[in-house]
């Protein structure tokens, strides 16, 4: 693993297309019990090199109901992103994750953390990755069945303050989602 992970944080494949160059932020271990994929990270994790050290980790590991302990704890969870590196700046946030990583690196990861007993599906890049055509037509629509992908994935929005316009309009999530999302979590770690 420890090679694996050297190689990854090596990486330079998509370094022309990176404004702000490589720099792939992630964790694993062998051991992990927990996979969160989520999108890319920002500006400010690019900087810190600690996946989700934003206001987005901050409302994600509320939704776990972990601490930060807990939470960067990698026995607990490996921290995965579809594209490993800040992807720029688009007209409404963050561009897309580069497509390179995934396919590049995902599976190698994956081969080696066999305790991963569910793997948490951020935002409709990794859900559409992961889920292909078992994805439904819409974020909404997956996460709102959520239950048909258990025991392995659970997928769940981005917990992005640019995202609080869907968490409006969806209040069902936090309301009866997030609760069993919660519970499962507490069950496995």
């Amino acid at each position: 693993m420890e090679d694996l992970l050297h190689n990854i944080r090596q990486c330079t494949i998509c370094k022309l297309q990176l404004p702000l160059g490589p720099r792939p932020v992630l964790r694993a271990h062998v051991n992990s019990k927990i996979l969160i994929i989520g999108q890319a990270p920002g500006t400010k994790v690019h900087e810190s090199g600690i996946p989700w050290d934003d206001q987005s980790g901050i409302k994600l590991r509320q939704w776990l109901n972990v601490t930060e302990a807990q939470f960067y704890d990698m026995q607990h969870f490996a921290i995965i992103p579809m594209g490993f590196c800040y992807p720029g700046k688009g007209k409404t946030g963050d561009l897309p994750p580069r497509p390179e990583c995934a396919p590049q690196w995902h599976q190698s990861l994956l081969d080696k953390m066999p305790n991963v007993a569910l793997t948490i599906l951020i935002g409709a890049y990794a859900q559409k990755y992961y889920l292909r055509d078992k994805a439904k037509r819409t974020l909404t629509e997956t996460v709102g069945d959520y239950e048909t992908y258990l025991p392995y994935y659970f997928p769940i929005p981005h917990p992005s303050p640019t995202n609080r316009f869907w968490r409006s309009k969806n209040p069902w999530f936090e309301e009866f989602v997030v609760p069993n999302l919660q519970k499962v979590i507490r069950e496995i770690i």
